[in-house]
């Protein structure tokens, strides 16, 4: 089987975890990507499992070495990536990277690897209900509610740039959606 990869993008709040753990259930021929970052783990999260935990030293050495796909500096001193070597890694296993990105990363990987990328972006039916769901988290305060929601209009801004758009109303139906285009891209040779 020919390399191929998969990219799934979506504004906070708009239910990707949920459904990328359901499609990685789902799809036994998808592994997903583990990325790389400078921040600290958090309570319980494993390196290698969670995220490839650097220090901003190494992960700067790293970029030097072009050892990323693609990285960003999302805060200051705070940097995110999908290193080469993680992709080869699921490739080498006999599956398919399934990475789970913001859309950013997910324009780089797929202008990276235009003939064997599928990009998928994930949306709430609309920001009323994208509102909702972050209310109903109990994580947010007003500020931070405000931020992601001006983030996510920004972002929803790229959705017709991605191969697929899959609007997550009814998160059984979007499973199914979701499922079927990834068997779909992946039956193609």
């Amino acid at each position: 089987m020919a390399n191929k990869i998969i990219i799934i993008t979506a504004p906070s709040g708009s239910g990707k975890t949920t459904l990328v753990k359901r499609l990685l259930t789902a799809c036994p021929n998808l592994s997903f990507s583990i990325s790389a970052c400078t921040r600290s783990p958090r309570s319980g999260e494993i390196n290698a499992k969670d995220y490839y935990f650097f220090d901003e030293q190494k992960f700067r050495q790293l970029i030097d070495e072009d050892a990323f796909v693609e990285w960003e500096m999302v805060y200051p001193g705070k940097y995110y990536g999908t290193l080469r070597s993680e992709l080869q890694r699921i490739w080498d296993s006999g599956k398919t990277p399934l990475v789970d990105i913001d859309v950013q990363g997910a324009l780089a990987i797929r202008d990276r690897y235009p003939s064997i990328a599928f990009t998928i972006f994930i949306e709430a039916p609309s920001l009323e209900e994208l509102r909702r769901r972050l209310v109903h988290r109990g994580t947010e305060t007003e500020f931070s509610l405000n931020e992601r929601i001006s983030k996510a209009e920004q972002e929803l801004t790229f959705a017709p740039q991605f191969d697929r758009i899959l609007i997550n109303e009814h998160l059984n139906i979007a499973t199914g959606e979701l499922i079927t285009m990834a068997e779909q891209f992946l039956a193609v040779e």
